[in-house]
């Protein structure tokens, strides 16, 4: 029973002090290369949430069926302005990708200054 628990240790602190060699390069590679594809994925799913594209697609049909020239002008400036506001919410949902983008690569490296930071 000794033995076995000797062997086991060793190959169990084998595989940790390779875990912790591997864990920066698979950080790097694909951790970031999932992450990468998860935010596109969040991206798509936000622009289909917000239906941006469908209101720029419609931007020049009035609204309703009213054709009069009053309607059409009401219903462009509604759509540009709901255009507007979209845009700027997607531009949002992009600026937080991109800080959970920075977030990933940055954050190992801030935690190595400030474990081995000198002054507390």
């Amino acid at each position: 029973m000794n033995n076995n628990f000797l062997f086991y240790l060793g190959k169990i602190s084998i595989q940790v002090l390779l875990d912790i060699v591997y864990f920066p390069l698979w950080w790097y590679s694909v951790g970031l290369f999932r992450l990468a594809k998860r935010l596109g994925i969040f991206l798509k799913e936000r622009w289909m949430f917000i239906g941006a594209g469908v209101w720029l697609k419609n931007l020049f049909v009035p609204m309703y069926g009213q054709t009069d020239i009053g309607s059409r002008v009401i219903s462009f400036f509604m759509r540009f302005v709901q255009i507007i506001f979209r845009f700027a919410t997607f531009l949002i949902f992009i600026a937080l990708s991109i800080m959970a983008l920075i977030l990933w690569v940055g954050l190992p490296i801030l935690l190595l200054i400030l474990i081995f930071q000198k002054e507390f």
